[in-house]
């Protein structure tokens, strides 16, 4: 079985929707044969990469809300991210650009590498408040997965994968995707926004047993996500 996540790296619900998935992975009797594959998603790729703004202001100004309620906005991610073992701290976070991170994600795939640097670049952001658009940053993250860092530097200071994250983006277009984390399970499901893990388990289940019957049908209805210009709670 074949599973594509579209995610970005500054969305926190894509992170919190990877646990739920993993959580989901651990209780079916399948999971070794079940492929994950991460896709490109930019929910601002006009976002500067070095922002001075910081995120609670920068949210605020987004979505027309005060200070106060952006706080409080982040407040209910932060609950529901320790729900699944993920200590946010949007105070600390750094905004940036992710075109480079998804760009060195894809160059990591052809190193069998994608899984590790998928995890060790959303924790970098929400967990360790690192700075993900900095090539330093991102050839240290390389090397924690062990890529080769010249070429991760390479790659980062040219535009190499380019192409592939723009695929990932226009392929997630062409099937309607429209906010992040999306999983499209056997080119047959779909599971927008982190759904609850049984919303997962049930769809695992349901896409083994009827692989290739049907097209694709959206499971468990719309759960939360972000989009260009709403991150609904």
């Amino acid at each position: 079985m074949k599973i594509e996540v579209w995610s970005d790296y500054v969305c926190p619900f894509c992170y919190i929707g990877k646990r739920k998935l993993e959580n989901a992975l651990n209780t079916f009797e399948h999971k070794d044969q079940v492929e994950v594959v991460y896709r490109s998603f930019q929910l601002d790729p006009d976002a500067p990469k070095n922002a001075t703004e910081d995120t609670i202001s920068a949210l605020a100004k987004k979505y027309g809300m005060s200070y106060d309620q952006a706080v409080e906005m982040t407040n209910n991610v932060v609950a529901q991210a320790k729900e699944v073992g993920l200590d946010y701290d949007f105070s600390k976070m750094k905004r940036t650009n992710t075109q480079d991170a998804h760009r060195l994600t894809h160059f990591a795939a052809e190193h069998g590498k994608d899984q590790q640097i998928t995890e060790k670049l959303l924790s970098a952001y929400f967990l360790e408040s690192k700075h993900i658009g900095d090539h330093d940053q991102l050839v240290a993250i390389a090397e924690e997965v062990g890529l080769d860092t010249e070429k991760a530097r390479e790659v980062l200071t040219s535009d190499q994968y380019t192409e592939e994250m723009t695929a990932d983006i226009q392929k997630a277009a062409q099937i309607g995707v429209s906010g992040v984390p999306f999983f499209v399970l056997e080119n047959k499901y779909a599971i927008s926004g982190a759904q609850p893990d049984e919303v997962f388990t049930q769809a695992l289940e349901k896409v083994w047993a009827e692989t290739n019957q049907s097209p694709l049908v959206n499971v468990g209805g719309q759960g939360n996500a972000c989009t260009d210009d709403s991150c609904d709670i």
